[in-house]
Parts: structure tokens; C-alpha cells; sequence
């Protein structure tokens, strides 16, 4: 994931910072607890297409 679009990109719905999971290939924005999925290397920066963070699911 290019550095200089993680510093750019922002959740849709808050406009809040993302946090990168490299692992999990996500975007995590913290506040609506949603992880938007990377795919090719590119993030798919939909609501439709987020999925939800459980309440039990730690975010860093």
C-alpha cells in the first residue's frame, strides 16, 4: 500500500482517519468501526462493501 495514499485517504462516511492492517489487507476506521477491504492493491472505499468491526474486535 503506497504511503502517500494512506496519508490522504479518509473514511467516506466521518472523514476520519484509517488505520492500515497489512495483515488483513484493510482500512480500519476506528470511530464507525468499519474495515474496508484492499483488493489489488487498491482500496474499495464504499459503505456497501465495508464490513462491520465486532464489538469484541480490538482496534489498534
Amino acid at each position: 500500500m503506497d504511503a502517500k495514499l494512506l496519508e490522504i485517504l479518509v473514511c467516506p462516511i466521518c472523514k476520519g482517519p484509517l488505520v492500515y492492517r497489512k495483515q488483513e489487507q484493510e482500512l480500519i476506521c476506528k470511530a464507525d468501526r468499519l474495515a474496508y477491504p484492499i483488493r489489488d492493491d487498491i482500496p474499495v472505499m464504499l459503505e456497501e462493501e465495508a464490513r462491520e468491526l465486532p464489538a469484541d474486535e480490538e482496534v489498534e
